[in-house]
């Protein structure tokens, strides 16, 4: 009775797996037919989040909301690779958490452009060998990117999107045991987001810096007495044993992404704005910055200020805001801080992260 019980479920199974596959087909077809009234613009990131929103309003479970989001973005990502993948440049090479931020954001049916360093991928995009980038902004334990920072002030990239990305550090060798290891390889911020569990570990091995914690991983796959400090797609792509799982000294550690392309996204509901402005050097010229904000009610997530390059002792200050560009209150705010600055960018408005 119980294998009958069993072979009706899985009939039942087959049943729905058959019109699944049928709907998403169709989902395909008016895909199409919506990209080629779109005039080849095959991405749109205010309806893609916009869908994803409600897909998790919608879901009833037993499903969670995150593995809902997930299966929709790779629909959505194979339908859009029906006219033709997305090209996506990220700092690679293959295994980074860049590159696992572009899959999150993106889906896998996109075309992957790793290159070598930051710099690289703004250029790929602004070059057109790429159509979108992602790009680390900032890491909750370790704070800023500055090299992101800096380009973004100067290049004519927008940005598109923003990606939360939980990043679990993991030490990976090519053999088992901790017998004959002389180095430890990673990216700068990878290093200090495990300073305290290497102290406390392993605190007489050599760190050393590399390029990205995906090329950590793929030296250490060539030399015994290395090891890597990567994620776990590192560790399948070059064939590493993972000697110590979740080695970041904060639980909650996350990475900010920032997706680049040659224009920003439309309003979707739930949006921010990134600027970057200088202000006068005089006292209290911030604080007179900051009030219009506050008198308008805007929600203001983020304040950072870097070293201007054009002058000793001024600075920068990136802001983001809560609302899109074209919502009255903030384009109205807009105008009343462009008035208090020497210098006022607006770097892009896109649809929050969830």
């Amino acid at each position: 009775m119980k294998n009958e019980d069993l072979s009706d479920l899985r009939a039942r199974i087959d049943a729905l797996d058959a019109n699944l596959l049928d709907l998403l087909n169709q989902r395909a077809a008016l895909a199409q037919e919506v990209g080629r009234r779109k005039n080849g613009q095959v991405y749109r990131a205010e309806r893609e989040a916009q869908v994803l929103a409600r897909v998790r309003q919608l879901n009833r479970g037993p499903l969670g909301g995150d593995a809902v989001a997930f299966l929709f973005r790779e629909i959505m990502s194979a339908c859009r690779a029906l006219e033709e993948p997305l090209r996506i440049a990220f700092l690679g090479p293959e295994g980074t958490f860049s590159q696992m931020a572009a899959h999150k954001h993106f889906g896998h049916a996109v075309t992957g452009l790793a290159v070598a360093t930051i710099d690289e991928v703004f250029r790929a995009v602004e070059t057109g060998r790429a159509d979108y980038a992602v790009v680390p902004l900032e890491n909750s334990t370790e704070g800023a990117v500055p090299r992101t920072l800096d380009l973004i002030v100067g290049s004519p990239l927008q940005v598109c999107g923003e990606v939360l990305l939980p990043v679990h550090q993991n030490l990976l060798r090519k053999r088992e045991g901790l017998d004959g290891l002389v180095r430890i390889l990673s990216h700068a911020q990878s290093l200090a987001q495990c300073q305290h569990w290497l102290d406390h570990h392993l605190p007489g091995v050599e760190r050393v810096n590399a390029a990205s914690n995906a090329e950590a991983a793929r030296l250490a796959s060539e030399d015994e007495g290395t090891a890597a400090i990567a994620g776990e797609e590192a560790a399948e792509l070059y064939g590493l044993r993972v000697l110590a799982p979740h080695i970041e000294d904060e639980a909650n550690n996350t990475t900010r992404f920032f997706v680049l392309s040659n224009h920003d996204a439309g309003p979707s509901g739930r949006d921010k704005t990134s600027l970057v402005m200088s202000i006068p050097n005089r006292p209290g010229a911030l604080v007179e910055l900051l009030k219009p904000i506050a008198q308008a009610g805007v929600s203001m997530s983020k304040l950072e200020s870097r070293p201007s390059k054009s002058a000793n002792w001024e600075y920068l200050f990136f802001l983001d805001l809560e609302g899109h560009r074209q919502d009255p209150k903030i384009a109205e705010l807009l105008k009343d801080v462009g008035r208090q600055t020497v210098m006022l960018k607006v770097l892009g408005s896109y649809p929050a992260a969830a």
